[in-house]
């Protein structure tokens, strides 16, 4: 979690120096949710991820520096630069994106599962998506066929209670997302967000359920407290609001909880900052020092290049 906190605050630096171009959503905030999904993960399982992703993406092993060298744009990020802040992509960690549409990954989770039930693979597929995503066509077509087909998908839905600035009892008639859930006959829990030991332990339950039964909705209920994205003026929730969150923020009170229990010592974690702290300087130095893809192989990737697997 901290690895992240320290990562996004380096991305605001470095968009406010026009470093990083584009949009860009930060994760703050939402740390316990990345971390303890996908600490429940085995090697081959496979990531769809939403345009907030950059937690994930670490969470799921992608190197920081190559991560950062994406941010700018460069030819040695994870998706060659090409990407970006919101097209985050890397095959050997299985991380499938990096999805720039509200709920355009569902429709790809489903496709995924769907592939690895029909080679006899046992892996499942975590779908990272926000609330704003349940209005869409896309998440009740794949919540549908998910079901019906009893494929392995994990649905993990962060609500942090904005779809950019509308609140969720704005946009929804039904607020209670386990509810849509179960009306495809889906298992579904909620789970407190800001908590990592929480969200871990109904994680690795929530997996074994589908790895032997088939799909489940998580609903896990989060808060990010910077704006949707870097032009956004806040406007529709009160600062106060915020403030409020701040003070259940998952990484000070994961720490106290251990270091209550004797498992964190004070200066462990100070460690572990200035460690997070020296890993982003590295690869803001890494981003920095990348290449820019000659304008020559601009049309490069256009189709698929090699042997189809």
């Amino acid at each position: 979690m901290v690895r992240i906190r320290r990562f996004e605050e380096a991305c605001a630096e470095q968009y406010s120096k026009g470093r990083i171009r584009g949009f860009l959503h930060l994760y703050v905030g939402q740390e316990a949710v990345a971390v303890g999904v996908l600490d429940c993960l085995e090697r081959d399982d496979a990531v769809v991820a939403t345009y907030r992703e950059h937690g994930h993406a670490l969470a799921r092993g992608i190197d920081s520096a190559r991560l950062m060298a994406e941010m700018f744009g460069r030819a040695e990020g994870c998706s060659g630069g090409r990407g970006g802040s919101m097209h985050v992509f890397d095959a050997a960690t299985r991380f499938y994106g990096g999805q720039a549409i509200v709920a355009a990954g569902l429709p790809l989770a489903v496709g995924l599962a769907l592939a690895d039930q029909m080679q006899r693979r046992p892996r499942v597929t975590v779908c990272f998506f926000g609330e704003g995503a349940v209005a869409e066509g896309e998440f009740h077509e794949a919540m549908n066929l998910a079901a019906l087909w009893r494929l392995p998908v994990l649905f993990a839905c962060e609500n942090n209670l904005y779809a950019m600035g509308t609140a969720l009892s704005r946009s929804e008639s039904e607020t209670n997302l386990c509810v849509k859930a179960a009306s495809y006959e889906m298992p579904a829990w909620s789970v407190d967000g800001m908590d990592v030991l929480a969200v871990e332990d109904a994680t690795r339950r929530a997996m074994t359920a589908v790895r032997e039964g088939g799909p489940l909705f998580l609903e896990l209920r989060t808060y990010r407290f910077r704006a949707h994205s870097m032009f956004d003026p806040q406007l529709y929730r009160d600062k106060a609001e915020v403030e409020l969150w701040k003070q259940r923020d998952p990484i000070p009170a994961f720490a106290s909880r251990a270091q209550a229990s004797g498992a964190l010592r004070p200066e462990d974690r100070a460690a572990l900052e200035q460690e997070a702290e020296a890993e982003m300087a590295q690869a803001v130095a890494f981003a920095e020092a990348g290449r820019l893809e000659p304008v020559a192989e601009l049309a490069r990737h256009v189709y698929f290049e090699g042997e189809a697997r």
